[in-house]
């Protein structure tokens, strides 16, 4: 789907799309351990069928939209896990994956690009240069296989979320920023959380996003910022701590419904979740808004 028709798509919604729900962590739990470099990424490329199956259980429970298993797929990252795939070689094959799911099953395929470094990572290790190059090469191979829009998770530096946006929108690439905030409502780069939506916003994405933060801190987060844009979210059902390098769900299914059920007046146009879930959530998202949406 083209730039324009994404954007027809994402103003005139008349309830929220479904984004899928975690990947890494439901691998976790499934027993297959994480890549250093890759994280679960190494999956599409070792077992592609249990990306695959993770895939067709969140279509069976409703999504959407589709997310491609490329958290870890950037330069850098294939790099320094000398992996035996070079970067091109690395994200066509990611994305193939995905496609082959998605086609013929009415869902849209949103390409993620994760920050360069760990999602967490408060200071950054390399120059700025690589994290430029990082983010416009693995950008544009995602967009060039064939994704409808990048989906850019965590963001939570700002010098990163302006280098995305501006080359997306110096490029025509339709794209989403998802922003990672600490309780104090603060990017990790220190910036107030409205600065970061201020300068997004001028770069006109599809939609601004949330994600991977706690229910309390979203809970915070939308009794203080003006929501008068098209937004979304997708927060962290883990248990413990978000940096927690094992992650188990701590908000069920059901309570998240209630979450979700809290926000529809403020009117988001994509609601997924993050770490710690799984198909059952997405299947609870999809039954609420049946149920909330109904003619």
């Amino acid at each position: 789907m083209d730039k324009t028709k994404l954007e027809n798509l994402f103003e005139n919604l008349s309830k929220p799309l479904i984004l899928d729900g975690a990947m890494g962590s439901l691998i976790q739990q499934k027993g297959y351990p994480t890549d250093k470099h890759l994280w679960t990424s190494y999956l599409n490329f070792k077992y592609p069928q249990v990306i695959s199956e993770i895939h067709k259980d969140y279509i069976k429970a409703g999504c959407d939209i589709l997310t491609t298993n490329t958290f870890r797929t950037n330069p850098l990252a294939i790099k320094n896990a000398n992996f035996g795939l070079d970067i091109s070689e690395a994200v066509k094959l990611s994305v193939e994956l995905s496609k082959k799911v998605a086609e013929n099953n009415n869902v849209l395929l949103a390409g993620s690009n994760a920050p360069v470094e760990d999602c967490y990572q408060v200071e950054r290790r390399v120059r700025l240069s690589e994290i430029k190059y990082n983010h416009e090469k693995h950008i544009e191979l995602l967009y060039n296989n064939g994704v409808d829009f990048i989906l850019n998770e965590t963001q939570s530096h700002f010098d990163e979320i302006e280098i995305i946006c501006r080359f997306c929108s110096d490029n025509n690439i339709p794209y989403i920023i998802s922003l990672f905030v600490t309780s104090d409502l603060k990017l990790l780069s220190g910036e107030n959380i409205t600065e970061a939506v201020e300068l997004i916003k001028s770069y006109n994405p599809l939609l601004i996003s949330f994600n991977c933060f706690s229910d309390s801190v979203f809970l915070k987060l939308i009794k203080v910022i003006n929501l008068n844009f098209r937004w979304g979210f997708y927060l962290n059902c883990g248990s413990g701590e978000y940096t927690d390098k094992e992650i188990s769900c701590g908000l069920d299914e059901n309570r998240y419904a209630e979450i979700v059920k809290s926000s529809l007046s403020l009117k988001p146009k994509l609601i997924g979740a993050c770490c710690g879930s799984n198909p059952n959530h997405i299947k609870s998202i999809k039954n609420l808004l049946d149920e909330e949406f109904s003619v």
